[in-house]
């Protein structure tokens, strides 16, 4: 018989909001660009992975894009960040006080959006403490969709693939988490909310 035992939640448009669209498109204004290029995607990327520091990260734009201000970067490397209903917050206690699971947040971040988001979001310290873990990639230096952040999780907390469950918007995360055995859902933000988790797959529990 199928057994989850542990539950695995990503964190930007499972928890808080996100506006995806709205940031790209006011980077590329801000920027000038028609597309981001390549050199910019690579350096988002190091930096969601801790490779880079903050201050590094922000120097390489000002360089770049001399005319702007280094509040001008951070503000639209922030931008994307929109509210976290409260309600989810509710569900999330509410898991860990039954205790049937072990919670675990796995994030691509970085210290920018995490900083943001213990300012401006006032339950934050409430949030984390009802994770039993909480990988942020910027602390623990991997990525999702990479393999090895599943497989360090898996590891780290002596889990078996098979009793656990990822919910992801991204389709490319939870691909490579299923191709480990990991049950998974790739929520759509757009339709579903994270607190339908157990009737929208009410045949795994």
């Amino acid at each position: 018989m199928l057994t989850i035992k542990t539950l695995i939640f990503d964190f930007g448009d499972v928890f808080i909001n996100l506006d995806k669209q709205g940031a790209m498109k006011n980077a590329l204004e801000l920027f000038e660009l028609d597309e981001l290029h390549e050199d910019l995607i690579a350096i988002n990327t190091l930096y969601e992975q801790g490779l880079i520091s903050t201050e590094e990260f922000i120097e390489f734009y000002t360089d770049n894009f001399p005319g702007l201000s280094k509040k001008e970067i951070i503000d639209t490397w922030n931008y994307i960040l929109k509210d976290f209903p409260e309600h989810r917050l509710e569900f999330i206690k509410k898991l860990a006080k039954e205790g049937k699971y072990k919670l675990i947040l796995l994030s691509n971040t970085n210290e920018l959006h995490i900083s943001w988001i213990a300012d401006n979001i006032s339950f934050y310290e409430d949030f984390k403490s009802c994770f039993d873990t909480f990988y942020l990639s910027h602390e623990i230096n991997l990525r999702k969709p990479n393999a090895d952040i599943y497989e360090f999780i898996v590891q780290e907390n002596k889990l078996k693939y098979e009793e656990c469950f990822f919910v992801d918007d991204t389709k490319e995360n939870t691909d490579t988490a299923a191709s480990l055995g990991i049950h998974v859902w790739n929520i759509d933000e757009n339709k579903q909310d994270i607190v339908e988790l157990f009737v929208i797959n009410k045949d795994l529990f």
